[in-house]
């Protein structure tokens, strides 16, 4: 079994880098799968028995590429196209197929921004990020967004189709394109991370295992691009708010409010490593979204307490944040801060400013913390009537839990 366990840990590790590399070099991101898991399969069939190669993803590329090759061969519908691959395989044959160390070269930065697309329908980004370079299976992605394994394989085969159709490139874009096209890398992975801290349906509050394959999303993105600030900010970003994670539900699984967590629970190495990258991320020109929100996010794991959060600093920070991106979302979370630095009447006249948002009606957040306001200020029928609200479009059910005894609260007072 150990043998086994080892060989499962050195394809987590390689099976991204392997997969890009193979895209890069037949061109086709079907055939690359296929022969990945071909390589895999090998592996498991070989290493057990005469041990881990001391270069396995030189050993996965040279297998991977045999089996593409007499794939091709095999396939008539490939048969146009194999006399341009065979040369390529013929000179790749003849060359070390590693860099210089005897390493597979890693290509997984192409395809991140291959997988991130603008012309893919934004709900296969994730998927198709999750599949190809968090290793992920059809059926667990499609247990991350709670979609039948059927409608899962149909969207990933739809996403590979326009790639294929599209001819999108397998290329890391130019600096005058990296500006432009980074964001949308950075939003796949955050978007995988934010269902994993507060999942959107189903049982639990959290989603661990989408939350940490998010993080080492964005850690090998930071390897990729180390001089991206705005890479080093999410990650900082993502590291601060799960340093929180055990905290954050309570024995039956429902949600614990900030203040009343117990903040010996939080890890505090990843609040030290995220520290230490929002000093990168806001350092040099001026700061980007994601650094910003997660200096926000350092002050809250920094402070004792929620009476001794550095409240003027948080709300100067949305400030800032607001400039950047000028969304009723970031409004709805700094007129959260200034209830907390200037009361709760403060923070309820600026939510009530907010209430004609469309992208805030219904909005589950939104209506929380205009019922906690209410709520504070005594307002208790208001409160209840915001807590009902805010139940009917409650996603998980820990959330509809602790919504149903705080109505229940207020409605006992």
């Amino acid at each position: 079994m150990s043998g086994v366990r080892e060989v499962e840990a050195v394809f987590r590790e390689e099976r991204g880098r392997l997969l890009a590399a193979l895209v890069r070099r037949f061109g086709d991101l079907d055939l690359a799968e296929e022969v990945t898991s071909d390589a895999i399969e090998a592996a498991l069939k070989h290493w057990p028995v005469e041990g881990v190669p001391p270069k396995p993803g030189a050993w996965l590329m040279t297998t991977a590429r045999r089996k593409a090759v007499d794939r091709l061969r095999r396939d008539q519908a490939f048969a146009a196209r194999l006399a341009i691959l065979q040369v390529e395989a013929d000179r790749a044959a003849h060359a070390p197929p590693a860099d210089a160390d005897g390493e597979l070269p890693d290509e997984r930065l192409q395809l991140f921004f291959t997988c991130a697309h603008p012309a893919l329908p934004a709900e296969d980004r994730g998927a198709l990020t999750l599949r190809c370079l968090a290793g992920l299976t059809t059926p667990e992605v499609a247990r991350a967004y709670l979609v039948p394994v059927q409608t899962m394989a149909k969207r990933i085969v739809r996403a590979k189709k326009k790639i294929r159709e599209a001819r999108i490139p397998f290329r890391v874009p130019g600096a005058d394109e990296l500006p432009e096209r980074l964001p949308g890398v950075l939003q796949v992975i955050y978007s995988i991370f934010t269902e994993g801290y507060a999942a959107s349906s189903g049982p639990d509050l959290q989603r661990l295992d989408l939350a940490e394959e998010a993080i080492r999303l964005a850690r090998i993105l930071r390897r990729l691009l180390p001089s991206e600030r705005e890479v080093a900010g999410l990650l900082a970003l993502m590291l601060l708010v799960h340093a929180r994670r055990d905290a954050r539900t309570g024995p039956d699984g429902e949600p614990v409010l900030l203040d009343e967590q117990d903040r010996g629970r939080w890890d505090r190495d990843l609040i030290e490593e995220g520290s230490a990258l929002v000093m990168t991320a806001l350092s040099g020109r001026p700061p980007g979204a994601y650094g910003v929100q997660a200096a926000i996010a350092a002050l809250h794991d920094e402070a004792a307490d929620l009476a001794t959060t550095d409240w003027p600093q948080v709300v100067a920070l949305y400030d800032v944040l607001l400039a950047l991106d000028p969304s009723p979302v970031v409004a709805l979370n700094r007129a959260a801060a200034v209830a907390m630095r200037d009361g709760p009447e403060a923070g309820l006249a600026l939510l009530d400013e907010l209430a004609g948002e469309p992208r805030l009606r219904g909005y589950h957040p939104y209506l929380v913390a205009r019922a906690d306001l209410l709520h504070r200020l005594g307002r208790l029928p208001e409160a209840a009537a915001a807590y009902r609200a805010a139940l009917d479009v409650a996603g998980s059910e820990p959330e509809r839990v602790h919504l149903r005894r705080r109505l229940a609260a207020v409605e006992e007072s």
